[in-house]
């Protein structure tokens, strides 16, 4: 799991210390580089050049400036009556600005070429067209230069920052320590061994309460902290210790973590089946949430002639039907890269038909009332702690007056302490089972019904009463 994270940030390291490595300088750069359009209403657009050599573009002409032809006789044109041309001077007030000879209009070198790299927003009188309303110019420059975090003023820090390379955070990224990775490294060791440890335990990992003032902030938190109290390195990368964007203590990424613990078991259960002929047992049922999960697990035999059984994951499924769980199933074949002709068993349980024949059931109406009536029995009688008791006490007294009488029949595993068994849509025995609870203990309820309708005259008296 830990070569999961310390990959991505190698990965993520390399490519900034070596931006475009993947791909060989092209041969004909130089020759761009020599030939630089400098006329801005002439130039080929930024985003037509390949990604691979478009910094390079950009740092030549950065080193070049804008195009200010300063001692050209700028062309008249007539403007609402008046004859308006581009004025000098504007190159003072504004070093982003250029002016093109062939368009007779103004452009931001800035724009030019970070533009593409934003959100495109407004026009392009700037960048692609050019600007040559000279009546509204200065109220036009201005309105381009726009707030603090206009693309404009983004395209300039963009361009400072490819012109000062050692202020820039990519290079800070780039320079962390041996010293940082290593600590980066204890502090994920240190997080990955609370996870597998939970994981393993099957335990929760959130708290409650995960305040700084909270006496118990839940699993993870509280075993990180005990890690860190016996372990002066890891005490010291970890919690208060560690940068304020590297604690690796967020819901989400305790969530990160898990996904990749998960993800690497998985990885390492179907390296194991590899090309071996292998079965499968699906099951499905409710969660807490009332949603239809799918179980998935494989069998298969191992180099050593053992039976395996391996838990593989729990997935969403919208339906129980044979057609949605042949969907899953499928699906989960293909994330799996598994193949369909070493499959040599498969195992479901009824649940699909059990649903069908409940439903078939409930539309008989005296069935129905029938089920709806010991099911509402069920909810008075068990609905608190007190008449649980009640009725255990009940059901003990019928039992010891029944031994008494010689009355009682005896034998292993009868006689067994007991209560009211709730029905479940997917497992017809368990109506069974309440049908034989009720019966079984059909006096002490009718006892513990009438104890509830002298008791208390409330809401549940006339439920009990019915």
């Amino acid at each position: 799991m830990e070569r999961f994270f310390i990959r991505k940030l190698s990965t993520d390291s390399s490519s900034l210390s070596n931006p475009g490595s993947s791909n060989a300088r092209p041969i004909e750069v130089d020759e761009i580089l020599a030939n630089l359009q400098a006329d801005p209403g002439l130039r080929t657009r930024m985003a037509d050049y390949s990604p691979n050599i478009r910094d390079e573009i950009r740092r030549a002409y950065l080193q070049k400036g804008p195009c200010q032809p300063r001692s050209y006789k700028f062309p008249q044109t007539n403007q609402s009556g008046i004859n308006r041309r581009f004025i000098a001077h504007w190159f003072d007030d504004h070093d982003w600005l250029e002016y093109s000879i062939a368009k007779d209009a103004a452009f931001c070198l800035h724009c030019y070429l970070f533009k593409s790299n934003f959100v495109q927003v407004g026009g392009d009188a700037f960048t692609g067209v050019g600007f040559n309303n000279w009546k509204k110019a200065k109220e036009r420059f201005n309105l381009h230069i726009g707030p603090v975090g206009s693309v404009h003023n983004q395209a300039r820090e963009v361009a400072y920052n490819l012109m000062h390379q050692t202020t820039h955070i990519e290079t800070i990224v780039i320079k962390q320590t041996s010293q940082a990775r290593t600590a980066y490294r204890t502090c994920l060791n240190a997080s990955l061994k609370c996870t597998r440890y939970l994981l393993r335990q099957g335990l929760s990992f959130r708290g409650h309460d995960e305040s700084a003032q909270s006496s118990n902030k839940g699993n993870y938190l509280e075993l990180l902290q005990f890690l860190a109290d016996h372990d002066e390195k890891v005490k010291a990368v970890v919690l208060e210790n560690a940068p304020g964007n590297l604690k690796l203590i967020a819901p989400s990424i305790q969530k990160d973590l898990v996904n990749s613990c998960a993800k690497e078991t998985i990885d390492l259960i179907l390296s194991d089946v590899k090309d071996r002929y292998f079965s499968i047992m699906v099951d499905e049922a409710r969660d807490v949430s009332i949603k239809e999960q799918m179980t998935m697990v494989l069998c298969y035999v191992n180099d050593k002639g053992q039976i395996i059984e391996r838990f593989v994951g729990v997935q969403y499924v919208t339906d129980t039907t044979s057609s949605a769980l042949k969907e899953a199933i499928d699906e989960f074949f293909s994330s799996a890269n598994l193949s369909f002709s070493k499959l040599r068993g498969q195992g479901y349980d009824g649940a699909s038909n059990m649903r069908a024949l409940v439903a078939v059931a409930k539309k008989n109406i005296d069935v129905n009332s029938f089920f709806t009536t010991a099911n509402s029995l069920i909810n008075v009688v068990g609905a608190s702690c007190k008449r649980r008791d009640a009725l255990r006490a009940q059901y003990q007294e019928e039992l010891v007056r029944a031994f008494e009488d010689d009355c009682l029949i005896m034998g292993r595993g009868l006689n067994q302490e007991t209560t009211l068994k709730r029905a479940g849509d997917t497992r017809w025995n368990s109506h069974y089972g309440t049908l034989i609870s009720i019966i079984s203990m059909f006096p002490s309820v009718v006892n513990v019904l009438q104890m509830i309708v002298d008791d208390n005259p409330n809401d549940s008296s006339g439920e009990a009463y019915k």
